[in-house]
């Protein structure tokens, strides 16, 4: 089972590389595997996101029995179950693999980047679904959109640091 994660890992890996020439001069690669992995990564968060409130959700609350969620925040968290896995896989083994930090670090780190992304996230979700009254979707792509500084700037540097960053 692990030669078939790495293996896969590679692919990814080969895949993003070989789309990465024209951006040379833009960029150095470990920020356009960011990009990619990240971009893929918010992608299927989007998608996921998409499917959960309109179809699985169908757009009605969720009543737990002692709390009750608005569909557009349980369709975040439900992506969110999915996508935090696959982001801290793929910034772990193709953007940052030269970090000196221990997985369990870097697992917490990358959880607590993510908790502001999440804090990022749902307090600009509620904003322009709630306040502004926009459309679900949108509102999510554009929180996604403010979020993403944040976290690059918060991967390199803390979650998956390298000595040459200390």
């Amino acid at each position: 089972m692990k030669k078939v994660f790495y293996s896969i890992l590679r692919v990814i890996e080969r895949v993003v590389l070989w789309f990465y020439p024209p951006f040379k001069r833009l960029m150095p690669e470990q920020t356009f595997k960011y990009a990619a992995t990240g971009g893929m990564n918010t992608v299927l968060d989007i998608f996921l996101y998409f499917v959960f409130y309109n179809f699985i959700l169908d757009k009605e609350i969720v009543d737990l029995g002692f709390i009750a969620i608005a569909p557009h925040i349980a369709a975040f968290l439900m992506s969110f179950a999915i996508t935090f896995p696959t982001g801290f896989i793929l910034a772990k083994f193709i953007s940052f693999p030269g970090s000196y930090l221990r997985k369990r670090i870097q697992l917490l780190r990358y959880g607590m980047t993510v908790l502001g992304n999440i804090a990022i996230n749902y307090f600009f979700i509620k904003l322009f679904v709630e306040e502004f009254g926009w459309y679900a979707t949108p509102s999510k792509i554009i929180a996604t959109l403010i979020g993403i500084l944040f976290s690059y700037i918060s991967q390199k540097y803390f979650t998956f640091k390298v000595s040459s960053q200390k």
